[in-house]
């Protein structure tokens, strides 16, 4: 099968998963929008900054070992083993509480790490404030998490791009009755600020979890996949094959994310405002790379699918037909990002020092757009073929040996403060970009190779 022929069903499943991903991030920029508007918008959105920033560091580092389940569940529901699929499931929903319960541990410790960093202590106190309220929805973002990973394996994507659009509506309401405070007669809200930001997440993260807990269900009653007859033992192997395979994949999101979180810690040490420009910019990079990060998803499971039904070929189209996709997006984000930086800062906030702060980083965000999106959709059709290993070894080679040095010379040796770290970012996002497209394209070699000796031992099948 050719990559022409891949385009269309992997856009059929990105599409919906790109509105998903879309949704979930504009969780963060509402946030960062709301708090914005604030008295002092520098201190309040420093102080979400770097709130965010750790939350997401730990709980997506770790929460990414699940994303072993993409290749289980795939390569299951390509073989038609819908019984085998579930059994992954459970054990999923077992991993995701252990990994959740470490997780709100990690956090509630955070502040005695937090107190001892030499930012302004207001700003930190804000983030202590803003980390205990997201902390809040740990449980049902693991619990959305894994149920996810489920319903875009078996093709339902959908409800997951309906799912995350309704939770920005409840995040939206929730950031503006909490953050400002109403009164209504006897009715009084108090207004709680950045905190109001953190709590108005964990809801609609809450309300993220009962949709797609109640699209699983729905699911089952039309499809009968035999999730009701689902075995409960609990398989001790079975936990560690998942916790083995996704241990590279969530070390890997925890590198690419960490190397973003001592960035913001670095130009936190300058100041509020650098801090609050480093924000924005951060905002409007993790928004566009959502998009290849939702095309990352699809290959991934377009990847397994095909593997498991025995069809290298198309594995190897199908994870083509989405880096070519991916990279195609983030040129023409890298084209928006360069032309209309004034007003997308302005979007955030009307201050002016802060605009002036954020517009150099959008120009260098632009320079990295497509090759962020090489990487990560590279990514996700090695994922799909099981391959976890060589997205870590070469982010922490691109982000931590390259990258955060240039920027750490740039910025404190030669003085170009924060635009010299980014720099430096955009030099391990084009050495990550370019080599995880080399081991992809080296794995298709294999996965041809593989075709060709399977059609020689069946000279009678034709290829699909």
């Amino acid at each position: 099968m050719s990559i022409r022929q891949q385009i269309r069903p992997v856009l059929t499943l990105a599409l919906p998963l790109i509105l998903a991903e879309l949704g979930w991030m504009s969780m963060g920029i509402v946030d960062t929008m709301m708090v914005g508007h604030m008295a002092n918008p520098s201190l309040a959105i420093s102080a979400a900054a770097l709130g965010q920033v750790l939350y997401n560091t730990l709980g997506f580092g770790i929460a990414g070992v699940l994303l072993s389940l993409d290749t289980y569940l795939s390569q299951s529901h390509g073989a038609g083993r819908y019984d085998e699929a579930n059994r992954w499931l459970l054990h999923g929903l077992v991993l995701a509480a252990v990994l959740a319960a470490i997780f709100m541990g990690l956090i509630a410790l955070a502040p005695i790490f937090m107190l001892r960093l030499p930012i302004d202590h207001q700003v930190i106190t804000g983030a202590i404030a803003f980390l205990r309220a997201l902390n809040w929805g740990t449980p049902v973002l693991f619990l959305y998490f894994t149920l996810r990973r489920y319903l875009q394996a078996f093709n339902h994507v959908r409800p997951i791009a309906a799912a995350l659009i309704t939770a920005n509506l409840c995040n939206v309401i929730g950031n503006w009755l909490l953050i400002y405070g109403h009164s209504w007669g006897p009715i009084h809200i108090p207004a709680l600020g950045v905190t109001g930001s953190g709590l108005s997440t964990s809801i609609s993260r809450a309300y993220l979890a009962l949709f797609v807990a109640a699209t699983v269900w729905r699911v089952e009653r039309q499809h009968n996949y035999g999730l009701r007859s689902m075995l409960r033992h609990i398989e001790s192997t079975r936990l560690t094959r998942l916790a083995l395979l996704g241990a590279p994949a969530g070390a890997q999101i925890f590198v690419e994310i960490a190397i973003f979180a001592t960035v913001t810690f670095l130009i936190g040490t300058m100041g509020p405002l650098p801090l609050s420009g480093h924000e924005i910019a951060l905002n409007c990079a993790s928004f566009t790379f959502m998009v290849p990060f939702a095309i990352s998803a699809a290959a991934a499971v377009r990847v397994g699918q095909a593997i498991g039904r025995k069809a290298p070929q198309e594995a190897a189209a199908a994870g083509w037909a989405a880096i070519l996709f991916g990279a195609a997006c983030m040129a023409t984000f890298s084209a928006i990002l360069f032309l209309f930086p004034h007003p997308i800062a302005r979007a955030f906030t009307p201050d002016p020092n802060v605009i002036a702060a954020t517009i150099p980083l959008l120009f260098v965000a632009a320079l990295f757009q497509f090759f962020d999106g090489l990487q990560i959709t590279a990514t996700g059709a090695l994922r799909g073929a099981g391959n976890t290993h060589a997205g870590l070894i070469v982010q922490i080679v691109g982000y931590w040996i390259i990258g955060l040095p240039i920027g750490y010379l740039l910025a404190f040796r030669l003085h170009h403060g924060a635009v010299g770290l980014w720099l430096g970012l955009c030099a391990g996002l084009i050495v990550a970009g370019l080599s995880l497209t080399t081991v992809w394209h080296r794995t298709t070699k294999k996965l041809r190779a593989t075709s060709q000796l399977e059609q020689m031992a069946n000279p009678e099948k034709v290829s699909s």
